[in-house]
């Protein structure tokens, strides 16, 4: 028996996934009372928002190699 992978086509890229995240994830954590769990959601924001940041750094067209 083999097991068949679900594919998904995404229809927003990457970055808009990320920032979208950490959107959301800020908006739980100001819900929230300061403590660990606040913390925590406040720190996968940054973590998805510094991802949007270096892809948009590593796209950019001043980061070509050298040839």
């Amino acid at each position: 028996m083999t097991q068949h992978r679900r594919r998904v086509i995404q229809t927003r890229s990457l970055e808009e996934r990320m920032a979208e995240q950490a959107t959301k994830l800020k908006e739980q954590a100001s819900q929230l009372p300061a403590g660990a769990e606040r913390e925590a959601l406040l720190k996968r924001a940054r973590i998805a928002q510094t991802g949007v940041h270096l892809s948009d750094w590593l796209r950019s067209p001043g980061q070509r190699p050298h040839e």
